[in-house]
């Protein structure tokens, strides 16, 4: 072996060691790395499910747009409740208001707690800027007798004959409620015996009371008609009804 050779073959000797250890730390250190757990086709659906289950919801009875229309129903029936007009030449004192008109829209659209909220909400207000308490106190029972029924119905019968059905529920209601509060209210309040106020029941009150739900009636119709899609959610709104 010549001097060349043998330097050469030295030199291999003292590197290949030093390779060795080199790779065994590399190993080493491959050998502590995780590995990615792979997850198949039922954990990722597990997965989406749950994601699906943590999702948050509203759990509001009414909704803000809903409370904002209520809110706006409220105000406009207390500006149309002094918008009085003698509809019955026989008794002149007694004078129509379309008030209930907002608050049977806002029952139509969103049911009979809505509707009787914007009709009480109106009343209470009234009673404030005027002091007429017994005249309040007709108002709301008229209002429950009034809305309750006809939203009732029209729930179930979400279609224009449900609402004419419901509407002539109501009106029946109303007149017999409004007759039974005069009765007792108008006593005390304006001091006529009730043997007065039964003779005024023919003559009088059943045609007022009549006239009055017969303009209700025709202008919540009008008005639910024109603006129902505007108030109803979309999810609530049917086609062609």
């Amino acid at each position: 072996m010549n001097l060349l050779a043998a330097h050469t073959w030295q030199r291999s000797r003292n590197v290949r060691p030093c390779a060795k250890e080199y790779v065994s730390i590399i190993g080493r250190a491959y050998t502590f790395v995780p590995t990615p757990s792979r997850k198949g086709p039922r954990d990722m659906a597990e997965k989406n499910d749950q994601s699906k289950t943590a999702t948050i919801t509203n759990t509001n009875r009414w909704e803000t747009r809903q409370l904002v229309i209520m809110a706006l129903m409220a105000a406009i029936c207390v500006l149309l409740s002094f918008i009085e007009i003698p509809i019955l030449p026989a008794a002149p004192w007694l004078k129509y208001d379309p008030s209930f008109v907002p608050a049977m829209v806002t029952g139509c659209a969103y049911g009979a707690g809505p509707g009787v909220a914007v009709g009480l909400v109106s009343v209470i207000l009234h009673i404030f800027m005027t002091g007429n308490f017994w005249g309040g106190v007709m108002n709301v029972l008229a209002v429950c007798a009034y809305v309750i029924p006809t939203a009732l119905i029209y729930k179930k019968m979400h279609t224009w004959k449900g609402a004419v059905l419901g509407l002539v529920a109501g009106s029946i209601c109303a007149i017999v409620i409004s007759i039974l509060a005069n009765l007792v209210v108008t006593p005390i309040y304006a001091g006529i015996p009730v043997e007065g106020v039964i003779a005024m029941i023919l003559p009088i009150l059943i045609p007022f009371n009549v006239m009055k739900v017969v303009l209700n009636s025709v202008l919540t119709l009008a008005v639910y008609k024109a603006i129902s899609n505007l108030i109803t959610p979309k999810k609530d709104q049917v086609q062609g009804r």
